[in-house]
């Protein structure tokens, strides 16, 4: 036997050669005295090993997952690797054998590829799951666990800024709201010292969860996402229009926890001390003189009850609802703080109808139009209104915070214009600013453009759909005439009724401005 063919002996045929055969092949080693394996070759055996070594000492920061059932390994238990990267868990691995014993042929037979008594089936050929090893997306894995002997806390409650800090933060960004503003950054700065608090003293912290109402365009999305910016935890902010009672088509309830999972980097101990804002949160009142299943109103509040009070929930990773290809993942939603917010319109009605209930005739009756023109009246909202307008008592008992936001009059409407860190006006200087052009506005002209937004009641909304028409014509003729330097916005202008101050470059005017 010459090198050739002992070197084509795999290491599974080793065991097969007999010892007569070592002998002599030992003897051919050592009179021709040269190495049977290249030098390159042993470099290879060398580099495999090495990396392997390396790949086992260091531990994967993500849980395998089932390609099968798609649950996790903490879940499903100990993984069986086979090529390609590819994990099956062992009750699958075991159902794949089941079936295969009912077929009616015998293990043995598939054990020797004798092909021949199976009619119609082919073996698998691994070769065509070449490529497959990113057939599980990189927003479906879940991180590993990390051992409690080695746990450290996840939040420092030194490390979250007292409520005056995250107020005069939330003042940069957002036009007056005060009490509002007071409200979330005392819930909040509370909340996590709830976390960061122990139990030994046997006094357990409630979770204080929050109800925002305020008329559309108020600002109560953009607070929660200036509040976002603020805070280094992962908030999820996502809205209740697209829930629906489980097995209906829609997005499942848990699905809200499931983003918060995204923002949290697939970390549940970082998503388990996460904030979770969900608006339009009156779309899920109970619907009125309906004969049908209310499978997206009162159905979806009852559904969210646990997630409120705080209980351990199967969520889906990297998606919006549970099926067989989504890895599942147990979150607890115990310390996630969550804040409602809606528009709840028709809710003055109902308030209006109580407080005109209360004294309509005799002596000290009070004009039924009385609250017609009070802009603010949902400041005077009570539970009992709530519960009215098709929210469930269950529901608000969960949520023992409920604040208001102001209606915007004209003069917070020319605040909100100029005042934030990002204001309108501030971008559109910037979009002029880099054709070198400087863009001014006249007092008369904001009072012009909050006065048409306040007519629109829609809020702040308003003020970027006026200032858009506008300043339609402006981008559009600038970038043409190199030698304009200022642009002034007029109140004639804005009312259609004139044009807008055009200054060249070189002017005494744009020089004393500057």
């Amino acid at each position: 036997m010459n090198n050739n063919d002992y070197r084509e002996i795999t290491e599974d045929d080793v065991t097969t050669v007999s010892t007569d055969q070592k002998e002599e092949m030992n003897g051919q080693e050592s009179v021709n005295d040269t190495p049977d394996v290249s030098e390159n070759e042993k470099e290879t055996v060398q580099a495999e090993v090495t990396n392997s070594d390396a790949s086992d000492e260091k531990e994967p920061e993500y849980e395998d997952i089932c390609y099968i059932c798609r649950r996790p390994e903490h879940i499903a238990g100990k993984m069986i690797k086979i090529p390609n990267n590819i994990c099956i868990c062992q009750d699958c691995m075991q159902k794949t054998f089941d079936s295969m014993n009912q077929t009616g042929f015998s293990m043995d037979d598939m054990l020797n590829m004798n092909m021949g008594k199976m009619p119609n089936i082919s073996m698998i050929n691994l070769s065509d799951l070449q490529g497959m090893q990113g057939f599980i997306p990189n927003n479906q894995k879940i991180k590993k666990k990390k051992p409690k002997e080695k746990k450290e806390p996840v939040l420092d409650i030194k490390k979250i800024p007292a409520p005056h800090k995250i107020k005069a933060s939330l003042d940069e960004y957002v036009v007056g709201q005060e009490h509002a503003k007071k409200v979330m950054s005392v819930a909040v700065y509370n909340h996590y010292k709830r976390i960061a608090s122990d139990e030994k003293d046997g006094i357990e912290i409630e979770k204080s969860n929050m109800l925002m109402i305020g008329p559309t365009g108020s600002g109560k999305t953009y607070l929660v996402k200036t509040l976002a910016k603020l805070l280094d935890v992962p908030l999820a902010i996502t809205d209740a229009t697209s829930l629906t009672e489980a097995g209906y088509i829609g997005d499942d309830i848990e699905s809200v926890v499931s983003k918060l999972l995204a923002a949290a980097d697939n970390d549940v101990e970082r998503a388990e001390h996460g904030i979770i804002f969900i608006d339009e949160i009156d779309k899920i009142a109970k619907k009125r003189n309906t004969n049908q299943r209310d499978v997206s109103g009162e159905s979806v509040q009852q559904g969210m009850l646990k997630l409120l009070e705080g209980a351990e929930v199967e969520v889906p990773v990297g998606a919006s609802s549970k099926n067989a290809m989504v890895p599942m993942t147990m979150v607890n939603t115990k310390n996630i703080l969550f804040i409602c917010g809606g528009a709840f319109p028709e809710l003055e009605d109902i308030i209006k109808e109580r407080l005109n209930k209360s004294a309509s005739i005799g002596f000290k009756s009070e004009l039924k139009d009385k609250y017609d023109q009070d802009e603010n009246i949902l400041q005077k909202v009570t539970i009992e209104d709530v519960r009215k307008f098709g929210m469930i008592p269950e529901f608000l008992g969960r949520l023992p915070i409920m604040f208001t936001l102001e209606a915007l009059t004209e003069d917070m409407l020319v605040r909100i214009l100029k005042e934030p860190k990002n204001a309108i006006l501030k971008q559109y200087q910037k979009l002029l600013a880099m054709d070198e052009v400087r863009l001014e506005f006249e007092d008369d002209a904001l009072m012009a453009i909050a006065k048409q937004a306040k007519e629109k009641k829609v809020g702040a909304r308003a003020l970027r759909a006026i200032i858009e028409d506008f300043m339609l014509d402006i981008m559009y003729e600038i970038p043409k005439d190199d030698n304009i330097g200022m642009v002034t916005i007029t109140k004639e202008y804005v009312e259609k009724k004139g044009g807008p101050l055009i200054t060249m470059r070189g002017c005494a005017q744009i020089a004393a401005v500057e």
